[in-house]
């Protein structure tokens, strides 16, 4: 029992929050793909393998970010307690559930298409590299929304084996939706962070963040707006985007308070409902 409470622990298990960021990308590329005409059969196991997949990679990936941050988590109060900085799970166990992971996440993998399986094994290296490049830049957050949203491609090309101009716009805007959102979660350690040398945007605009936000969010709308004309939708995703505008700017941005972390933390996690907006929005044109 105790070792499953310190796997869970490890692995963020009971913060879905994560995992569901890494889940929105792929349901949105899915969605935006599939012609329900055919019915919602594949779409459904599609999705259940994206959430599958989102949930071992995520958790690998925990732990891999906890192994190389390890002596950086025990100088910062919110993750001293760690199971690895803590001492409490051993760096070689830590490899250990991680591989067993990522073999469960081939297995969920080899479900869909050569490109689909191709691209994602591509996108490894990205994965694991993010916790190595906040010690050598300000913009690891940018790194995350590469490799955050990549599964709008990956549930794209699951439906239509060839990548056009849409998924591509669409996730170059997801890009910048990362890092708006990983800039407002960063704010939680900043002070931890200066102290101890690792690099962030939250770091780098701490002085004008919500000019910073604005920016991002905007580029992530404009690129929901071309989405949108380039899928020839019609006017009702346009209205339902008018709710993802007020929350990305008039919640988000607005109501932010980067001194007060419980306020970072509130509006960070508050992306999981606006992920389900989008997909909202999404699934009602592509049903109507």
């Amino acid at each position: 029992m105790k070792n499953l409470t310190l796997f869970i622990e490890l692995t963020r298990l009971k913060k879905p929050i994560g995992f569901m960021l890494l889940f929105w990308p792929c349901i949105w590329g899915l969605s935006l793909s599939y012609d329900f005409q055919i019915g919602i059969d594949k779409f459904v196991f599609y999705a259940i393998l994206f959430l599958l997949g989102s949930i071992l990679m995520r958790s690998a990936g925990c732990i891999i970010n906890d192994i190389a941050d390890r002596n950086f988590d025990k100088k910062v109060k919110r993750t001293k307690n760690r199971p690895i900085a803590s001492g409490k799970v051993s760096i070689k166990l830590a490899l250990l559930y991680s591989a067993i992971l990522c073999i469960l996440a081939l297995l969920v993998l080899i479900n869909f298409n050569l490109l689909t399986i191709v691209l994602a094994i591509l996108s490894m290296p990205l994965a694991f590299a993010y916790p190595y490049i906040k010690r050598f830049t300000y913009w690891p957050q940018l790194f995350l929304g590469v490799t955050f949203n990549y599964g709008l491609l990956l549930g794209w090309t699951s439906i239509n084996e060839q990548l056009n101009f849409a998924p591509i716009v669409f996730y170059f805007g997801a890009i910048f939706w990362t890092l708006g959102y990983d800039t407002i979660y960063g704010y939680q350690d900043i002070e931890d962070d200066e102290i101890i040398g690792v690099k962030s945007t939250s770091i780098k605009f701490k002085g004008n963040p919500k000019k910073f936000l604005i920016t991002c969010y905007l580029l992530f709308f404009i690129s929901l707006l071309i989405t949108g004309i380039t899928m020839n939708f019609s006017i009702f995703f346009y209205l339902i985007l008018i709710f993802v505008f007020y929350h990305l700017f008039f919640f988000q941005i607005k109501k932010l308070q980067i001194k007060k972390p419980e306020s970072c933390n509130k509006i960070f996690k508050s992306n999981n409902f606006f992920g389900l907006i989008l997909f909202f929005a999404i699934l009602t044109e592509k049903l109507i």
